[in-house]
Protein backbone atom coordinates (compact mmCIF):
# COMPACT_ATOMS: atom_id res chain seq x y z
CA UNK A 1 0.00 0.00 0.00
CA UNK A 2 1.20 3.30 -0.96
CA UNK A 3 0.40 7.19 -0.70
CA UNK A 4 -0.12 7.44 -4.14
CA UNK A 5 -3.81 8.16 -4.69
CA UNK A 6 -3.86 10.76 -6.66
CA UNK A 7 -6.88 12.07 -8.86
CA UNK A 8 -8.89 9.45 -11.26
CA UNK A 9 -10.75 10.50 -14.01
CA UNK A 10 -10.95 9.16 -17.79
CA UNK A 11 -9.17 12.05 -19.57
CA UNK A 12 -6.69 12.16 -17.17
CA UNK A 13 -6.02 8.77 -17.76
CA UNK A 14 -5.93 8.71 -21.01
CA UNK A 15 -3.27 11.92 -20.63
CA UNK A 16 -0.96 10.17 -17.89
CA UNK A 17 -0.73 6.99 -19.98
CA UNK A 18 0.03 9.49 -23.13
CA UNK A 19 2.53 11.23 -21.40
CA UNK A 20 4.14 8.35 -19.07
CA UNK A 21 7.34 7.16 -21.48
CA UNK A 22 8.25 10.73 -22.13
CA UNK A 23 8.13 11.73 -18.49
CA UNK A 24 10.28 8.84 -17.73
CA UNK A 25 12.64 9.76 -21.06
CA UNK A 26 13.07 13.03 -18.83
CA UNK A 27 13.39 11.58 -15.76
CA UNK A 28 16.57 9.08 -17.45
CA UNK A 29 18.70 12.65 -17.49
CA UNK A 30 17.58 14.79 -14.49
CA UNK A 31 20.30 14.65 -12.72
CA UNK A 32 22.85 14.45 -15.17
CA UNK A 33 21.52 17.80 -16.43
CA UNK A 34 21.34 19.26 -12.98
CA UNK A 35 24.73 18.68 -12.09
CA UNK A 36 26.04 19.95 -15.69
CA UNK A 37 23.49 22.56 -15.92
CA UNK A 38 22.61 21.93 -19.05
CA UNK A 39 18.81 23.10 -20.44
CA UNK A 40 16.33 20.73 -21.37
CA UNK A 41 16.03 22.05 -24.53
CA UNK A 42 15.82 18.47 -26.46
CA UNK A 43 12.93 17.54 -23.66
CA UNK A 44 10.89 20.75 -24.19
CA UNK A 45 10.85 20.09 -27.60
CA UNK A 46 9.29 16.64 -26.68
CA UNK A 47 6.87 17.66 -24.63
CA UNK A 48 5.39 20.43 -27.42
CA UNK A 49 5.39 17.51 -29.71
CA UNK A 50 3.12 15.83 -27.62
CA UNK A 51 0.66 18.46 -27.40
CA UNK A 52 1.48 19.61 -23.52
CA UNK A 53 0.63 23.32 -24.24
CA UNK A 54 -2.60 22.01 -25.93
CA UNK A 55 -3.75 20.21 -22.97
CA UNK A 56 -6.21 22.67 -22.26
CA UNK A 57 -7.52 23.47 -25.65
CA UNK A 58 -11.03 22.22 -26.59
CA UNK A 59 -11.43 18.62 -28.07
CA UNK A 60 -13.10 20.14 -31.25
CA UNK A 61 -9.97 22.47 -31.91
CA UNK A 62 -7.35 19.63 -31.73
CA UNK A 63 -6.64 19.23 -28.00
CA UNK A 64 -7.31 17.14 -24.87
CA UNK A 65 -9.87 19.60 -23.07
CA UNK A 66 -8.34 18.82 -19.94
CA UNK A 67 -9.83 20.36 -16.71
CA UNK A 68 -6.94 22.58 -14.89
CA UNK A 69 -7.16 20.05 -12.14
CA UNK A 70 -6.11 17.07 -14.98
CA UNK A 71 -3.40 19.72 -16.12
CA UNK A 72 -1.78 20.17 -12.60
CA UNK A 73 -1.67 16.84 -12.07
CA UNK A 74 0.20 16.76 -15.01
CA UNK A 75 2.10 19.52 -13.88
CA UNK A 76 3.16 17.46 -10.74
CA UNK A 77 4.04 14.13 -12.71
CA UNK A 78 6.49 16.63 -14.79
CA UNK A 79 8.02 18.27 -11.98
CA UNK A 80 9.29 14.54 -10.23
CA UNK A 81 10.51 13.78 -13.06
CA UNK A 82 12.57 17.23 -13.88
CA UNK A 83 11.01 20.37 -11.85
CA UNK A 84 12.85 22.66 -14.23
CA UNK A 85 10.31 21.61 -17.14
CA UNK A 86 6.87 21.76 -15.22
CA UNK A 87 7.99 25.87 -14.08
CA UNK A 88 9.14 26.39 -18.03
CA UNK A 89 5.88 26.10 -19.39
CA UNK A 90 4.20 27.98 -16.39
CA UNK A 91 4.30 31.37 -18.56
CA UNK A 92 2.38 29.53 -21.72
CA UNK A 93 -0.18 28.06 -19.37
CA UNK A 94 -1.22 31.58 -18.63
CA UNK A 95 -1.18 33.00 -21.83
CA UNK A 96 -3.25 30.08 -23.25
CA UNK A 97 -5.74 30.62 -20.27
CA UNK A 98 -6.59 33.30 -21.06
CA UNK A 99 -6.93 32.73 -24.64
CA UNK A 100 -8.89 30.08 -23.78
CA UNK A 101 -10.85 32.67 -20.89
CA UNK A 102 -11.67 35.24 -24.00
CA UNK A 103 -12.61 32.47 -26.43
CA UNK A 104 -15.73 31.70 -23.62
CA UNK A 105 -16.65 35.03 -23.92
CA UNK A 106 -16.22 36.16 -27.21
CA UNK A 107 -15.07 33.17 -29.59
CA UNK A 108 -12.20 33.92 -31.89
CA UNK A 109 -9.35 31.99 -30.45
CA UNK A 110 -9.57 29.35 -33.49
CA UNK A 111 -6.14 30.59 -34.59
CA UNK A 112 -4.31 30.56 -31.46
CA UNK A 113 -5.53 26.81 -30.41
CA UNK A 114 -4.46 25.91 -33.70
CA UNK A 115 -1.09 27.36 -32.62
CA UNK A 116 -0.80 25.27 -29.58
CA UNK A 117 -2.08 21.98 -31.77
CA UNK A 118 1.21 22.60 -33.83
CA UNK A 119 3.45 22.72 -30.54
CA UNK A 120 3.96 26.44 -30.25
CA UNK A 121 4.28 27.55 -26.75
CA UNK A 122 4.75 31.41 -25.30
CA UNK A 123 6.90 32.22 -22.54
CA UNK A 124 6.71 34.77 -19.63
CA UNK A 125 7.87 38.52 -19.90
CA UNK A 126 6.82 40.41 -17.32
CA UNK A 127 9.18 41.24 -14.73
CA UNK A 128 11.89 44.34 -15.05
CA UNK A 129 14.98 44.32 -12.68
CA UNK A 130 17.16 47.48 -11.98
CA UNK A 131 15.68 51.07 -11.29
CA UNK A 132 12.38 50.69 -12.78
CA UNK A 133 9.47 51.79 -10.41
CA UNK A 134 6.96 49.94 -9.07
CA UNK A 135 3.49 51.29 -11.00
CA UNK A 136 5.64 51.19 -14.53
CA UNK A 137 7.47 49.60 -16.89
CA UNK A 138 10.66 50.56 -19.04
CA UNK A 139 9.45 47.94 -22.41
CA UNK A 140 7.79 50.29 -24.32
CA UNK A 141 5.22 49.43 -27.33
CA UNK A 142 4.82 52.43 -29.68
CA UNK A 143 3.53 52.50 -33.26
CA UNK A 144 5.57 51.95 -36.00
CA UNK A 145 5.39 54.49 -38.59
CA UNK A 146 7.86 52.45 -40.60
CA UNK A 147 5.99 48.92 -40.49
CA UNK A 148 2.32 50.41 -41.55
CA UNK A 149 -0.96 50.60 -39.32
CA UNK A 150 -1.04 47.08 -38.69
CA UNK A 151 2.37 47.03 -36.29
CA UNK A 152 4.20 48.15 -33.19
CA UNK A 153 7.77 48.48 -32.25
CA UNK A 154 8.75 47.00 -28.72
CA UNK A 155 11.90 48.35 -27.07
CA UNK A 156 13.15 46.70 -23.58
CA UNK A 157 14.74 44.64 -21.30
CA UNK A 158 12.81 41.58 -19.22
CA UNK A 159 14.26 39.30 -16.45
CA UNK A 160 13.08 36.13 -15.19
CA UNK A 161 11.56 35.23 -18.60
CA UNK A 162 10.84 31.54 -17.76
CA UNK A 163 10.29 29.41 -20.57
CA UNK A 164 10.81 32.40 -23.51
CA UNK A 165 14.03 30.44 -24.65
CA UNK A 166 12.60 27.37 -25.28
CA UNK A 167 9.68 29.32 -27.13
CA UNK A 168 8.03 30.97 -30.61
CA UNK A 169 6.31 33.43 -28.58
CA UNK A 170 6.99 35.84 -25.59
CA UNK A 171 4.12 36.84 -23.53
CA UNK A 172 5.34 40.69 -22.83
CA UNK A 173 3.75 43.13 -20.13
CA UNK A 174 3.93 46.64 -21.60
CA UNK A 175 3.21 50.14 -21.24
CA UNK A 176 1.58 51.85 -24.37
CA UNK A 177 3.67 54.75 -25.74
CA UNK A 178 0.52 56.41 -26.41
CA UNK A 179 -1.93 54.37 -24.84
CA UNK A 180 -5.37 56.38 -26.46
CA UNK A 181 -4.28 54.40 -29.88
CA UNK A 182 -5.15 50.66 -28.76
CA UNK A 183 -8.65 49.86 -29.54
CA UNK A 184 -10.72 48.43 -26.65
CA UNK A 185 -8.16 49.76 -24.41
CA UNK A 186 -9.96 50.09 -20.64
CA UNK A 187 -10.12 53.38 -18.81
CA UNK A 188 -8.02 53.30 -15.92
CA UNK A 189 -9.25 54.62 -12.32
CA UNK A 190 -8.62 58.67 -13.37
CA UNK A 191 -10.78 58.10 -16.77
CA UNK A 192 -7.48 58.04 -18.58
CA UNK A 193 -6.69 55.10 -21.18
CA UNK A 194 -4.88 52.36 -19.26
CA UNK A 195 -1.44 52.95 -19.90
CA UNK A 196 -0.35 49.15 -19.61
CA UNK A 197 -1.15 45.90 -22.59
CA UNK A 198 -0.10 42.45 -23.60
CA UNK A 199 1.82 41.78 -26.49
CA UNK A 200 2.71 38.74 -27.94
CA UNK A 201 6.05 38.71 -29.58
CA UNK A 202 7.32 36.12 -31.85
CA UNK A 203 11.17 35.39 -30.24
CA UNK A 204 13.12 34.31 -33.97
CA UNK A 205 12.99 37.51 -34.84
CA UNK A 206 16.08 39.81 -35.26
CA UNK A 207 14.95 42.05 -33.15
CA UNK A 208 14.86 39.83 -30.06
CA UNK A 209 17.43 37.81 -27.86
CA UNK A 210 16.66 35.80 -25.34
CA UNK A 211 19.37 34.53 -22.84
CA UNK A 212 20.52 31.75 -20.20
CA UNK A 213 21.85 34.31 -17.65
CA UNK A 214 19.67 33.02 -14.31
CA UNK A 215 22.20 33.03 -11.53
CA UNK A 216 20.14 31.31 -8.61
CA UNK A 217 21.35 28.11 -7.05
CA UNK A 218 18.17 26.52 -7.75
CA UNK A 219 15.74 26.25 -10.96
CA UNK A 220 18.48 26.41 -12.61
CA UNK A 221 16.94 24.98 -16.35
CA UNK A 222 13.68 26.84 -16.49
CA UNK A 223 15.24 29.29 -18.80
CA UNK A 224 14.44 32.44 -16.51
CA UNK A 225 17.15 34.41 -17.96
CA UNK A 226 17.19 37.83 -19.67
CA UNK A 227 14.67 38.93 -22.84
CA UNK A 228 16.16 41.80 -24.71
CA UNK A 229 13.67 43.42 -27.02
CA UNK A 230 15.25 46.08 -29.82
CA UNK A 231 12.62 47.54 -32.26
CA UNK A 232 11.14 44.16 -31.96
CA UNK A 233 7.63 43.96 -34.30
CA UNK A 234 4.44 43.34 -32.79
CA UNK A 235 1.55 42.76 -35.15
CA UNK A 236 -1.89 45.05 -34.26
CA UNK A 237 -3.61 42.09 -33.36
CA UNK A 238 -1.65 40.36 -31.42
CA UNK A 239 -1.76 43.52 -28.41
CA UNK A 240 -4.69 43.28 -25.78
CA UNK A 241 -5.37 45.70 -22.93
CA UNK A 242 -3.55 44.40 -19.70
CA UNK A 243 -7.24 45.33 -18.10
CA UNK A 244 -8.97 42.50 -20.39
CA UNK A 245 -6.44 39.80 -18.63
CA UNK A 246 -8.30 36.73 -17.35
CA UNK A 247 -9.09 38.06 -13.27
CA UNK A 248 -7.22 34.53 -11.94
CA UNK A 249 -4.09 34.88 -13.32
CA UNK A 250 -2.29 35.20 -10.17
CA UNK A 251 -3.93 32.54 -8.70
CA UNK A 252 -2.67 30.04 -11.77
CA UNK A 253 0.96 31.36 -12.06
CA UNK A 254 0.93 29.93 -8.59
CA UNK A 255 -0.86 27.06 -8.71
CA UNK A 256 1.92 26.39 -11.17
CA UNK A 257 4.28 26.59 -8.34
CA UNK A 258 2.54 24.46 -6.02
CA UNK A 259 2.45 21.64 -8.49
CA UNK A 260 6.37 22.25 -9.09
CA UNK A 261 6.80 21.92 -5.37
CA UNK A 262 4.74 19.21 -5.18
CA UNK A 263 6.45 17.71 -7.47
CA UNK A 264 10.03 18.48 -6.19
CA UNK A 265 8.75 16.82 -2.54
CA UNK A 266 8.21 13.60 -4.85
CA UNK A 267 11.04 13.80 -6.83
CA UNK A 268 13.08 13.58 -2.84
CA UNK A 269 10.65 11.11 -1.39
CA UNK A 270 11.70 8.75 -4.10
CA UNK A 271 15.41 9.09 -4.03
CA UNK A 272 15.59 8.81 -0.34
CA UNK A 273 13.09 5.77 -0.26
CA UNK A 274 15.95 4.20 -2.99
CA UNK A 275 18.73 5.60 -0.93
CA UNK A 276 17.55 4.07 2.51
CA UNK A 277 16.54 0.63 0.70
CA UNK A 278 19.97 -0.08 -0.57
CA UNK A 279 22.32 1.54 2.17
CA UNK A 280 24.24 -1.17 3.80
CA UNK A 281 26.47 0.87 6.31
CA UNK A 282 25.10 2.17 9.30
CA UNK A 283 25.71 3.33 13.21
CA UNK A 284 26.75 1.45 16.05
CA UNK A 285 23.98 3.09 18.25
CA UNK A 286 21.40 2.77 15.43
CA UNK A 287 18.37 1.13 16.40
CA UNK A 288 18.72 -1.73 14.04
CA UNK A 289 21.83 -3.92 12.14
CA UNK A 290 19.92 -2.38 8.63
CA UNK A 291 19.10 0.92 8.01
CA UNK A 292 15.66 0.18 6.42
CA UNK A 293 14.77 -1.33 9.57
CA UNK A 294 15.69 1.51 11.71
CA UNK A 295 12.48 3.01 13.48
CA UNK A 296 13.85 6.39 13.86
CA UNK A 297 14.41 6.28 9.84
CA UNK A 298 11.58 5.08 8.90
CA UNK A 299 9.91 7.58 11.32
CA UNK A 300 11.08 10.40 9.20
CA UNK A 301 10.84 8.80 5.38
CA UNK A 302 7.05 8.21 6.77
CA UNK A 303 7.15 11.85 7.47
CA UNK A 304 8.05 13.11 4.26
CA UNK A 305 6.02 10.76 2.18
CA UNK A 306 3.03 12.34 4.79
CA UNK A 307 4.18 15.67 3.56
CA UNK A 308 4.12 14.66 -0.18
CA UNK A 309 0.68 13.59 0.38
CA UNK A 310 -0.81 16.42 2.36
CA UNK A 311 0.73 18.91 -0.89
CA UNK A 312 -0.32 17.45 -3.91
CA UNK A 313 -4.32 17.12 -1.95
CA UNK A 314 -3.71 20.97 -0.96
CA UNK A 315 -2.51 22.05 -4.51
CA UNK A 316 -5.40 19.75 -6.27
CA UNK A 317 -7.96 21.49 -4.43
CA UNK A 318 -6.27 25.36 -5.68
CA UNK A 319 -6.68 23.92 -9.33
CA UNK A 320 -10.33 23.05 -8.55
CA UNK A 321 -10.76 26.42 -7.29
CA UNK A 322 -9.53 27.86 -10.55
CA UNK A 323 -11.88 25.31 -12.68
CA UNK A 324 -14.75 26.86 -11.07
CA UNK A 325 -13.00 30.43 -11.64
CA UNK A 326 -13.00 29.09 -15.27
CA UNK A 327 -16.27 28.00 -15.54
CA UNK A 328 -17.88 31.79 -14.86
CA UNK A 329 -16.53 33.39 -18.09
CA UNK A 330 -20.27 33.77 -19.67
CA UNK A 331 -21.52 33.81 -15.56
CA UNK A 332 -21.08 37.83 -15.11
CA UNK A 333 -18.80 40.09 -14.10
CA UNK A 334 -19.78 39.81 -10.06
CA UNK A 335 -19.35 36.25 -9.83
CA UNK A 336 -16.70 36.05 -12.25
CA UNK A 337 -14.83 38.63 -9.56
CA UNK A 338 -16.35 36.24 -6.41
CA UNK A 339 -14.56 33.13 -7.55
CA UNK A 340 -11.31 35.13 -8.64
CA UNK A 341 -11.29 35.90 -5.11
CA UNK A 342 -11.48 32.56 -3.84
CA UNK A 343 -8.80 30.90 -5.96
CA UNK A 344 -6.57 33.68 -5.04
CA UNK A 345 -7.14 33.56 -1.19
CA UNK A 346 -7.15 29.45 -2.20
CA UNK A 347 -3.43 29.89 -3.51
CA UNK A 348 -2.50 32.06 -1.28
CA UNK A 349 -3.13 29.81 1.72
CA UNK A 350 -1.56 26.88 -0.16
CA UNK A 351 1.55 28.34 -1.02
CA UNK A 352 2.02 29.41 2.87
CA UNK A 353 1.47 25.49 3.94
CA UNK A 354 2.99 24.03 0.73
CA UNK A 355 6.31 25.88 0.85
CA UNK A 356 6.57 25.02 4.37
CA UNK A 357 6.02 21.02 4.07
CA UNK A 358 8.14 20.91 1.02
CA UNK A 359 11.11 22.61 2.05
CA UNK A 360 11.13 20.95 5.56
CA UNK A 361 10.72 17.86 3.61
CA UNK A 362 13.46 18.40 1.37
CA UNK A 363 15.94 18.89 4.15
CA UNK A 364 14.54 16.44 6.60
CA UNK A 365 15.64 13.90 4.21
CA UNK A 366 19.60 13.94 4.88
CA UNK A 367 18.66 12.85 8.11
CA UNK A 368 17.94 9.42 7.02
CA UNK A 369 21.32 8.91 5.56
CA UNK A 370 24.89 9.33 6.32
CA UNK A 371 27.73 12.30 5.07
CA UNK A 372 27.43 10.56 1.79
CA UNK A 373 24.29 11.67 1.15
CA UNK A 374 25.69 15.01 0.70
CA UNK A 375 28.16 14.41 -2.40
CA UNK A 376 27.57 16.48 -5.20
CA UNK A 377 27.17 13.04 -7.37
CA UNK A 378 23.93 12.15 -5.31
CA UNK A 379 22.68 15.40 -5.92
CA UNK A 380 20.25 15.00 -3.47
CA UNK A 381 20.58 18.80 -2.46
CA UNK A 382 19.23 19.51 -5.50
CA UNK A 383 15.82 19.19 -3.91
CA UNK A 384 16.08 21.75 -1.06
CA UNK A 385 17.89 24.14 -3.58
CA UNK A 386 15.25 24.31 -5.98
CA UNK A 387 12.33 23.95 -3.47
CA UNK A 388 13.73 26.81 -1.50
CA UNK A 389 14.21 28.86 -5.55
CA UNK A 390 10.52 28.60 -5.94
CA UNK A 391 9.60 29.45 -2.52
CA UNK A 392 11.36 32.69 -2.95
CA UNK A 393 9.41 33.99 -5.63
CA UNK A 394 6.31 35.08 -3.94
CA UNK A 395 7.05 35.58 -0.22
CA UNK A 396 4.94 33.44 1.51
CA UNK A 397 5.08 35.54 4.62
CA UNK A 398 3.47 38.50 2.35
CA UNK A 399 1.10 35.45 1.32
CA UNK A 400 -0.43 34.86 5.23
CA UNK A 401 -0.77 38.72 5.48
CA UNK A 402 -2.85 38.34 2.83
CA UNK A 403 -4.78 35.05 4.15
CA UNK A 404 -5.13 36.61 7.22
CA UNK A 405 -6.77 40.00 6.50
CA UNK A 406 -9.51 38.29 4.37
CA UNK A 407 -10.05 36.09 7.43
CA UNK A 408 -10.00 39.14 10.01
CA UNK A 409 -11.21 42.28 7.88
CA UNK A 410 -12.81 41.01 4.64
CA UNK A 411 -10.27 43.00 2.93
CA UNK A 412 -10.04 41.55 -0.72
CA UNK A 413 -6.50 39.94 -1.92
CA UNK A 414 -3.82 41.87 -4.28
CA UNK A 415 -4.37 40.58 -7.75
CA UNK A 416 -1.96 41.13 -11.04
CA UNK A 417 0.47 42.46 -8.21
CA UNK A 418 3.84 44.17 -9.21
CA UNK A 419 7.67 44.60 -8.61
CA UNK A 420 9.79 47.39 -8.64
CA UNK A 421 11.33 50.22 -6.65
CA UNK A 422 9.30 52.97 -4.30
CA UNK A 423 9.68 56.33 -3.23
CA UNK A 424 11.40 55.65 0.45
CA UNK A 425 10.99 57.85 3.19
CA UNK A 426 14.62 59.92 3.68
CA UNK A 427 15.26 59.94 7.48
CA UNK A 428 16.61 63.36 7.61
CA UNK A 429 13.56 64.81 6.14
CA UNK A 430 11.41 63.11 8.92
CA UNK A 431 9.33 65.07 11.55
CA UNK A 432 10.97 64.36 14.97
CA UNK A 433 9.05 62.14 16.77
CA UNK A 434 7.04 63.06 19.90
CA UNK A 435 8.53 62.38 23.40
CA UNK A 436 6.49 59.38 25.34
CA UNK A 437 7.06 59.45 28.75
CA UNK A 438 7.87 56.26 30.45
CA UNK A 439 6.01 54.99 33.50
CA UNK A 440 7.59 54.85 36.36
Amino acid sequence: MTLDRTRRSPGLDALRARFAPLLARVAEGALRRELDHELPVEEVALLKQAGLGAVRVPVEHGGAGASLADLTQLWIDLAAADNNLAQAFRGHAAFAEDRLWQHARHGGQEHWFARFVAGEIAGNAWSEVGATAIDTQGTVLRRDPEAGPGAYRLDGTKFYTTGTIFAEWADVYVRLDDPGELDGNVAGPDGAPGRFAIALVRTDQPGVSVHDDWEGFGQQGTGSGTAVFSGARVEAADVWPFAERFGYQTALYQLNLLATLTGIGRAALGDVVEHVRRRERTYSHANAPRVRDDAQVLARVGEIASAVYAAEAVTLRVADALDEAFAAATLGADEAARRDEVAELESSAAQVVVTELMLRATSDLFDTLGASAVARTAGLDRHWRNARTVASHNPRILKARVVGDSVVNGAAPPYAWAIGTTERDRPWERAPLPVVPTAG
